[in-house]
């Protein structure tokens, strides 16, 4: 990475993984609320006697066991809380700033999308928190992500600031993939099997949450089971989304990165313990612990990256 600073590259990383966390976040909102209009009132007993607080525990802060918390007091923590790490609001906020002072070694069409999205966000996302409006907020997120995604995918050149930004978009979505088959996956396995009432209205939303039903329709051919959901996100080789396919482009990023050894070193012991645990993902007590291991080896991937292109001076 000799022709690319480390302050650079930093704000690329990083910029990449917030628009991540933008979309999966947004995605996770709206997945968890056509879950609550799909299921009878009565049956929503999975999901947190029906709190909205249950969706916090995906994302690892803020959680809660407050009943108090409504619906729009959890929108109001995931969606338009500028100040809260990892709301989409600060999100896309932070991955405006990170470019901003980066982008011209993105097409100009790359900055207008994000610059369009940021302005967006910050004269809607306030409105976020009123399911009336929440829709329209999240789904413009999503599609701008993905929109970004097809302008770097097409008029991007293949050099390392392109390797950068892919390599902190994949972990990003490595890790909201094992918090979504950590947190929400096990605790679907964990429950009598007697006791789930609509449990593929249930795996579903799994699904929905991570933009796979139609991708897992089309693998399995076949009814939806929890164990082949599980190993879908976890282990398949075509799925963008899954966890191995994830930690495979990281590896081809650092393929053509310089001195990459620590850091493959960092992804092939991450891919080792993904593998090793094929065995658990029919348990849902196993499967979570699983899941927190996987996500510290990912954490040891970001760690060894920061170290090897990120720190100032590295």
């Amino acid at each position: 990475m000799a022709l690319l600073l480390s302050r650079t590259a930093e704000r690329l990383y990083w910029a990449a993984r917030y628009l991540e966390r933008a979309e999966d976040t947004s995605r996770m909102v709206l997945a968890f609320g056509e879950l609550f209009d799909d299921l009878p009132p009565a049956r929503s007993g999975i999901l947190g006697d029906g709190r909205w607080t249950a969706l916090l525990a995906v994302f690892g802060n803020g959680v809660t066991d407050d009943d108090t918390l409504t619906e729009n007091d959890v929108a109001q923590r995931l969606i338009v809380d500028p100040d809260r790490p990892g709301s989409v609001a600060s999100s896309v906020g932070l991955a405006r700033e990170n470019l901003r002072t980066t982008r011209e070694l993105l097409p100009r069409a790359a900055w207008r999308a994000v610059n369009d999205l940021s302005l967006f966000v910050n004269d809607e996302v306030g409105r976020a928190a009123d399911r009336r409006f929440r829709g329209r907020v999240l789904r413009r997120v999503v599609d701008d992500s993905r929109r970004l995604d097809g302008i770097l995918t097409s008029s991007m050149t293949r050099d390392d600031a392109w390797e950068v930004w892919r390599l902190g978009r994949y972990l990003e979505r490595a890790d909201m993939t094992t918090r979504v088959v950590g947190v929400r996956a096990a605790a679907l396995m964990a429950q009598d099997p007697d006791e789930i009432a609509y449990d593929e209205v249930h795996w579903m939303g799994v699904l929905r949450s991570l933009s796979a039903l139609q991708m897992y329709q089309r693998a399995t051919r076949g009814p939806i089971e929890a164990s082949q959901v599980v190993k879908f996100l976890l282990f398949s080789d075509d799925f963008p989304r899954s966890v191995l396919f994830c930690l495979s482009e990281i590896d081809r990023c650092l393929e053509r990165l310089t001195d990459s050894e620590p850091v493959r070193h960092a992804v092939v012991e991450a891919r080792s313990a993904l593998l090793s645990i094929m065995t658990v993902a029919d348990d849902g007590a196993d499967l979570d612990d699983a899941m927190d291991w996987v996500q510290s080896l990912l954490a040891k991937v970001h760690r060894a990256t920061t170290d090897r292109y990120l720190s100032i001076g590295g």
